[in-house]
């Protein structure tokens, strides 16, 4: 597609068939925010067609650099196109509407990342072999087909439901190999890619070392040198030595396979292929070992999110009848003694989101839960003091959603429970929740705030580092106005100076030949 086309045009017939010309608000329901990043939100909708879930990823492509998001669009629908894997997010279409693309894509519950949000702790080795595996046979088919990830971490690896791992968020993915872009999310990123500007290009082997980050990410809840700055990890990634597994209870098959994937030199750094028979992929396993972390999952997410919602409700109602400053020290120690007695917590900190680097203009999606309705009459009431209309209320880092055309919150499998109901407000769940199918995910409601958070604070981030760069572009212009200023009233300045000085000698020449004539008469 030309570069200069204009953001939006379907005048291309090559365009054009990228999208569907349906209207998308009249296919997709049920919308709920599940998402945030910098290209926009994540949904989950239901396609009335066939009553199916799907995740829709909207990409708005208006505002400044209109073009460019444009083009970015058109190439992950052009990339999404392409794959047909079990282990590669399933693409189901894009549609346009009011300058905002809808892929639409299957609905996968969250990520590997979310796991260790909930639990607080490292995977087991079985869990990041049967995780990594998954992730890896996605990656041999990208790389069979000359096609680079270039995003490869925690966050961007799935699961759906019945336990499949599927590669997600092809935003930085490159359609050929080699490529030289500088792409990818910094702690992940490979040698090769922050030198590539400098000495030439790279393969699918960058993959291959971001995955054996997100091992040490699944085993240690962090990736390597997560404590320095973005900058300094990327110097450190490329001028010093590979990292490592720290602690010593792994396997000496698991810590192979990382050291494999983290060979400094890309010859020396398998293929996915190559990996995909490493022994510890290849160990027997329990075929159901993804489906029981997404349970235990599940539970956890439910009982945090009870915790949370109680710990809500007593809030609420403490500082509608003592003030704002009321504390509720007994839901604390709630919290605490459940992470405590379910093994979910120990001394490290949450691991973070950390946006991807790249040229494009997508970024990694991530996807959120809500707190369960409260639609009870004292509930009702009690968050009616704290909120009105559809608007986010948050508490000590707990958060109620409200959603558009709803009067109730999200009805899932993870819905709090709620105290004995009226039979009127009973009656009205029931018929409310029978016209609805159950959401799931396995996030918990306290991540949901972080991460809204966190996008907030990267937007006004952008938002000062885009005045900044128009305040240098005005200086510089200025400046450039300045110099050919005085560029040329120099040059006129030194124009004047040469016309008095050819002046100077025309009558300094002039009085010569006077004074010569007067004495040859003198003569």
């Amino acid at each position: 597609m030309p570069s200069n086309a204009r953001a939006g045009s379907l005048k291309d017939p090559e365009v054009a068939e990228l999208f569907f010309k349906d209207d998308p608000e009249k296919l997709f329901v049920d919308l709920r925010e599940i998402g945030h990043g910098s290209f926009g939100a994540v949904y989950f909708a239901r396609d009335i067609r066939n009553n199916e879930v799907v995740a829709i990823k909207k990409m708005s492509y208006s505002g400044k650099q209109s073009n460019e998001k444009w083009q970015d669009i058109i190439k992950e629908v052009k990339f999404l196109q392409k794959l047909r894997h079990p282990n590669t997010i399933e693409y189901k279409g894009c549609y346009l509407r009011e300058h905002t693309a809808w892929l639409v894509m299957e609905y996968c519950l969250g990520s590997a990342s979310d796991l260790l949000e909930v639990h607080k702790k490292p995977l087991q080795e079985v869990e990041i072999a049967a995780i990594t595996h998954g992730a890896l046979q996605g990656l041999a088919y990208l790389h069979s087909h000359n096609m680079i990830h270039r995003d490869v971490k925690a966050g961007n690896i799935l699961l759906t439901e019945p336990g499949q791992v599927k590669l997600g968020d092809f935003g930085s993915a490159s359609i050929i190999a080699p490529a030289n872009s500088f792409v990818g999310t910094p702690y992940w990123m490979a040698p090769e890619v922050i030198l590539a500007m400098d000495e030439g290009q790279y393969d699918g082997k960058v993959d291959v070392w971001s995955l054996g980050i997100t091992c040490i990410e699944l085993a240690e809840r962090k990736p390597p040198l997560f404590n320095m700055n973005a900058m300094s990890a990327l110097y450190h990634i490329a001028q010093n030595d590979s990292p490592l597994l720290q602690s010593s209870h792994w396997s000496e098959y698991f810590r192979n396979f990382v050291d494999s994937c983290l060979q400094k030199i890309p010859q020396d750094r398998p293929t996915s292929d190559v990996l995909l028979k490493h022994r510890f992929l290849l160990r027997e396993r329990p075929q159901t070992v993804i489906m029981d972390l997404i349970q235990r999952t599940k539970d956890a997410v439910r009982e945090l999110d009870n915790l949370q919602y109680r710990k809500m409700k007593k809030i609420l109602f403490q500082e509608a009848q003592n003030g704002p400053n009321a504390e509720a020290p007994e839901e604390e120690e709630e919290v605490e003694q459940f992470l405590h007695r379910t093994g979910t917590i120990n001394s490290m900190e949450s691991s973070h989101s950390v946006p991807s680097m790249s040229i494009s203009a997508s970024s990694q999606s991530s996807s959120v839960n809500s707190l369960a309705d409260a639609s009870d009459d004292d509930d009702g009431a009690e968050i009616a003091m704290m909120q009105e209309g559809e608007h986010t209320v948050t508490s000590n880092s707990s958060v109620i959603h409200r959603l558009p055309g709803h009067d109730n919150l999200y009805d899932d499998p993870y819905q709090p429970e709620m105290e004995p109901q009226s039979s009127s407000s009973a009656a009205r769940r029931r018929a409310y929740c029978r016209n609805r199918d159950h959401f799931a995910t396995i996030r918990t409601a306290s991540l949901v705030t972080r991460q809204i958070q966190e996008h907030e604070q990267d937007s006004a981030l952008r938002d000062q580092m885009s005045g900044y760069k128009r305040m240098r572009r005005q200086h510089q212009k200025q400046l450039l106005a300045l110099e050919n200023k005085l560029r040329a009233e120099l040059d006129e300045h030194q124009l004047r100076l040469d016309k008095e000085l050819e002046a100077h000698r025309n009558n300094f020449s002039c009085r010569g030949r006077e004074t010569g004539q007067e004495a040859s008469g003198y003569l």
